[in-house]
């Protein structure tokens, strides 16, 4: 048995399989937010809303048995962050939806193109953390994938603001600009914490081999 396969104890394995399913609801939760970008169905915010409520018991459970764990397969820092960086993904990705409907906000292209590239992020990470244990290397290559989409949605968020802003515009559309702009915002956030995920990562990879 190879040494990084000891420093992942069987009995220790349970963090890595906490956060793996973690990173499962964070990519349930995107999908039904591309699905209401793409054709505003509530059913599909509600989807939303209850991943990211069954993936925030996850992380109650994950964050209670590090409180209770003297030996971990990885620092506890960088446990808590990943799980705190994919809780972030989801909060957004919920604070989206809640506002689109406060705000009377309909879907439109750059929100859809945005979301798309998070799903794709959201999915490489999981595949980041699904080969941690076995190919730490392969590992490495997901989160890097990760980190090329965030840039991605960061290039589309700077093409939305543009736009929002490249004409005149009547007090009533400035009102619906304002809201635009703020709900950009929750996306680029996300894409952010999908960054700060793959960092951790990079960062797990480095110290365990």
């Amino acid at each position: 048995m190879s040494w990084l396969s000891n420093f992942f104890k069987p009995r220790q394995d349970n963090f890595l399989r906490l956060l793996i399913e973690q990173a499962e609801y964070a990519v349930k939760g995107l999908e039904s937010l591309l699905a209401y970008m793409r054709d505003g169905n509530p059913a599909s915010a509600d989807e939303v809303r209850q991943f990211e409520k069954e993936a925030d018991e996850v992380r109650r459970i994950l964050v209670d048995d590090l409180n209770r764990t003297f030996v971990t397969p990885m620092d506890r820092e960088d446990i808590f962050a990943l799980s705190r960086a994919v809780d972030d993904i989801l909060d957004y990705a919920y604070s989206t939806v809640d506002e689109m409907t406060v705000l009377c906000v309909k879907p439109n292209d750059h929100l859809q193109q945005m979301v798309s590239l998070l799903r794709d992020a959201a999915v490489e990470v999981h595949m980041a953390m699904k080969q941690l244990k076995d190919h730490p290397r392969v590992s490495t290559d997901h989160a890097q994938r990760a980190k090329a989409l965030e840039n991605r949605v960061e290039s589309v968020y700077r093409g939305a603001i543009a736009a929002l802003f490249c004409e005149p515009a009547t007090p009533e559309q400035i009102v619906q600009m304002l809201k635009l702009r703020e709900i950009y915002r929750h996306l680029s956030n996300a894409a952010d914490r999908g960054d700060e995920a793959a960092n951790v990562i990079c960062n797990i990879v480095v110290k365990i081999t």
